[in-house]
């Protein structure tokens, strides 16, 4: 029986030629950390996805799928490597850690999938709503999150 590879204790699989490596949340924020030691020193994007109705998707077999995952990717310019982290969250907590004091860059997209999925991360400096109102109830990009429409009062329209 194959093992699967690992990185820093955390499995890894490969995704169109791209290195993935699969942390817990409770081994998130070191793997980060001993990446950018390793020239991993930009994260060039951070999000959520809700996998409410993919439950199924491919992951190594000893990684326990949750609805959702935060999904950064990382660069090492200097040696031009580019790699992926895909931490599963679950429904139930869903909280990681903030990767703010690390890559600050990250406050943004941070916030964004606060925002957008409800995902909250742990030491963020300013994790308040950046995309809704403040008032907004729910989470607009969770997969059962209601679909609701916005009357529209066109110039000059009849009443």
């Amino acid at each position: 029986m194959d093992e699967t590879p690992q990185i820093h204790g955390c499995p890894v699989s490969d995704s169109h030629g791209q290195e993935v490596i699969h942390p817990s949340r409770e081994q998130y924020l070191d793997v980060a950390k001993a990446l950018a030691d390793e020239g991993y020193t930009l994260a060039v994007d951070l999000c959520g996805v809700d996998y409410l109705s993919h439950m199924g998707r491919p992951l190594p077999s000893d990684i326990v799928p949750e609805r959702f995952e935060v999904v950064v990717q990382l660069l090492d310019i200097g040696n031009r490597r580019r790699t992926r982290l895909r931490v599963q969250v679950p429904e139930n907590d869903p909280v990681v850690a903030s990767l703010f004091d690390l890559h600050p860059g990250t406050e943004a997209p941070e916030r964004e999938t606060y925002d957008m999925f409800g995902i909250e991360f742990e030491g963020h400096p300013d994790l308040t709503r950046i995309l809704m109102p403040e008032d907004w109830e729910g989470h607009p990009l969770r997969k059962d999150y209601e679909i609701g429409s916005i009357p529209v009062q066109f110039k000059e329209a009849n009443a």
